[in-house]
């Protein structure tokens, strides 16, 4: 590598710019993969709303999505097809590589595939360039005055085509042109060799050459160039069109002589056995042409950018309309959230860069007041007057507006979602999506589009609204999150919280924008928030070691005022920290137990800080380092009792600390929503998953009976005081 860029050096070539400053560089952006497809008509959009909001100067640019015809069968990969078309991105161009073949066989066996894209695009309203058969092929249909042979080769289903370039020429003579004599005559004077090398468009440079030329021109909609092609293309008769092609990991002598012959290298046999390169020499058209377009984009090697412009973040002092609690108040987290966002948007440093994306749920998350303030984007602007014109949050669309309004998509949601996440890099814009979403569509429909998002470096933030299990009153599974914090947990860049108060919420929402906006770290939060309404208390006064302990996962929010020699310590999470509480007074109140309440924000980040420590200890064990604790476990040592741990997520989630807890020799309970449920309450629900105050008490009750301070009479009396059935029905197993 060190050789290739003195080389490279050595022809003049300059260093390395950002791609931003160079207007064309990212003309011929490439998306692959069943996911890219949508991804790529999102990213041509979020081109057109960067230019629209005076943003980025984006005219010109182009985006190409390359893809494969068995790709095509992902759900989102057809997904937003009419989208791009009623978008009108023409700045979009899909090519297909039409070669007929997946993995294990054919696209479509007995029928024709690119046929069924041309009907599929120009009935979603694309521009369709259709190149099928190449050069070789012309002299033929000149000769074919009556169009036999046309029809004869629109007659043809998939597996035939993919016969006839497996088994070569004299087999397509004999089973395709001798079946009629007017074909058998057309290629009289050819040799099964020449039939042999009539080939597919795909294959042919001047075809796919003039077929992009015409999407790149195409104004008013977006292109698809179908290209028939032939999979394994050069490889020789162990692989090339055959079922196999995707699994031939060696190729043959014979296969290698016939790679060369075929595109035409002067290499011996010699050559050819030893694996040696072709190089046409420096001063050569093709080399001199290379270095041209290389030059033209100032460097061999892709470059990714991970700085840009820096952003002016709030201070969390900015964030006070939400920290001084809401007084007699109700209100629920996702009411905060609106509010936060709400601000954003005014912010005189950030406010332009605020990107809030919905799937048709604003209206349900209480934040259709984000219309009027700063609009719907839509490129067309408002073509007719909304019926809702006269109420103050009508449906505003506007050329320059802000939210993206996706209709009925997550997945077109995180399409856009990572567009704007990743511009910080692609633009040097960095831009703040937020994404509110039922957090039950969110890992759990959309985490491989999520771990794409962390793939690409993606930037901002995911909010799962209606959070947790038992938060909805009367919604069926559907609406029922118990696993997405644990899955976020997999994924290395998510930096995930369950908070329970808004000051929690608006200690995260700024801590988020200053790691990866001031700071530009490589990070995406993905924060839960609740539709429960309930008072918001005030952020307690020493704000240093909330903060710090809101953001590290955990710290004490409650001190029990109860003086007793019986003690136990309470963890609750997001929407049970609340039962965690009532726990507490129940125990006080009906045994005389002190109990001690503390709110864990995230035992995501519980887990990574105590688990790098533990590394770090074990790699550096012959050193005899100084024992440092995590912070997780320097908040073990400072409670007293066992610990009963209840969250609105299965119990694998505050597992995952429980060894940094038994380090400690701490006797710890989880309590979690493990099994389905079902009810009209959020109360009843929260009893059968057994995570309701009542149920915490007793789980207490019982921790300090076997720690023997209480005595089992003590015990029946908690389990007939708190209704607790020890016959009912497991809720894992019902």
């Amino acid at each position: 590598l060190e050789n290739f860029r003195q080389e490279v050096s050595g022809n003049g070539l300059s260093s390395y710019p950002h791609p931003w400053s160079m207007p064309d560089y990212w003309q011929f952006a490439t998306v692959s993969l069943g996911l890219g497809q949508m991804q790529g008509s999102y990213a041509a959009r979020f081109m057109r709303y960067l230019e629209h909001r005076n943003l980025a100067k984006t005219k010109g640019r182009h985006v190409w999505v390359f893809c494969g015809d068995g790709e095509m069968d992902e759900p989102e990969a057809r997904a937003s097809l009419c989208f791009a078309a009623n978008e009108q991105l023409d700045n979009l161009t899909y090519v297909i590589n039409c070669n007929m073949q997946r993995l294990d066989g054919l696209v479509r066996s007995n029928h024709k595939i690119i046929e069924e894209f041309e009907g599929l695009f120009k009935g979603c309203g694309w521009n369709v360039i259709k190149a099928v058969w190449d050069s070789s092929w012309d002299k033929l249909f000149a000769k074919d005055k009556d169009g036999v042979l046309q029809s004869a080769l629109n007659d043809l289903v998939d597996g035939d085509v993919q016969s006839f370039v497996a088994h070569g020429g004299a087999y397509f003579r004999e089973n395709f042109f001798n079946k009629d004599p007017k074909l058998a005559a057309l290629v009289a004077d050819l040799s099964d060799e020449e039939l042999e090398n009539l080939g597919h468009a795909g294959n042919d440079p001047l075809k796919v050459y003039a077929a992009f030329d015409q999407a790149k021109k195409h104004k008013g909609k977006p292109s698809v160039v179908l290209l028939l092609g032939v999979k394994g293309f050069g490889l020789g008769g162990s692989a090339e069109s055959k079922n196999v092609a995707h699994n031939a990991i060696d190729m043959s002598f014979e296969d290698l002589k016939i790679f060369r012959d075929r595109f035409k290298l002067p290499l011996t046999d010699e050559q050819v056995k030893n694996l040696e390169y072709y190089h046409p020499g420096k001063n050569s058209p093709e080399i001199k042409y290379m270095f041209e377009k290389r030059e033209k984009l100032k460097g061999f090697l892709p470059a990714r950018f991970s700085k840009s412009e820096k952003l002016t973040v709030p201070d969390l002092t900015d964030f006070d309309y939400m920290t001084k609690g809401s007084g007699d108040r109700e209100l629920s987290t996702t009411m905060a959230l609106g509010r936060i966002i709400s601000h954003l948007l005014k912010d005189k440093n950030i406010g332009e860069r605020v990107v809030p994306i919905f799937s048709d749920e604003a209206r349900t998350f209480g934040m259709e007041g984000l219309f009027r303030q700063v609009g719907i984007y839509a490129p067309l602007g408002q073509l007719y007057t909304p019926e809702d014109k006269k109420q103050l949050a009508y449906y505003k669309e506007a050329l320059n507006g802000q939210v993206l309004m996706e209709g009925i998509t997550e997945a077109g949601c995180m399409a856009s979602w990572i567009a704007a996440g990743t511009s910080y890099s692609t633009n040097n814009i960095p831009m703040i999506p937020i994404f509110i979403y039922y957090s039950m569509f969110g890992f759990q429909r959309e985490g491989d589009l999520i771990w794409a998002a962390a793939d690409m470096r993606a930037r901002g933030f995911l909010f799962g609204a209606t959070a947790g299990r038992t938060t909805l009153r009367g919604e069926g599974l559907q609406h029922q999150d118990g696993t997405s914090l644990l899955t976020a947990s997999s994924v290395p860049s998510c930096v995930a919280y369950d908070p329970a108060f808004a000051y929690e919420l608006s200690i995260v929402v700024q801590n988020g924008l200053e790691r990866m906006y001031q700071n530009q770290e490589d990070i995406f939060f993905y924060v839960m928030v609740m539709n429960e309404k309930y008072t918001q208390p005030v952020m307690p006064k020493d704000v240093v070691r909330v903060k710090n302990g809101v953001l590290k996962g955990m710290y004490l929010y409650q001190r029990s005022e109860v003086k007793s020699d019986k003690k136990m310590t309470l963890w609750g999470s997001g929407a049970i920290l609340r039962e965690s509480l009532k726990a507490a007074e129940l125990l006080a109140k009906d045994f005389n137990i002190s109990a001690n309440v503390w709110s864990v924000t995230s035992y995501n980040e519980l887990f990574r800080e105590a688990k790098e420590l533990n590394r770090k200890h074990t790699l550096h064990f012959t050193n005899n380092p100084r024992e440092e604790l995590s912070y997780l476990e320097q908040c073990v040592t400072e409670m007293s009792g066992p610990i009963v741990a209840a969250s609105d997520y299965v119990c694998a989630y505050p597992n995952q600390i429980r060894e940094y807890v038994n380090a400690q020799e701490k006797a710890f309970y989880v309590l979690g929503t493990d099994g389905y449920g079902r009810s009209d309450t959020c109360e009843a629900l929260r009893h059968f998953f057994e995570v309701d105050c009542f149920h915490i008490a007793y789980y207490s009750v019982v921790a300090l009976a076997k720690a023997g301070e209480l005595s089992k009479k003590e015990v029946k009396e908690a389990m007939k005081k708190y209704n607790i059935n020890p016959n009912k029905p497991n809720p894992v197993t019902v």
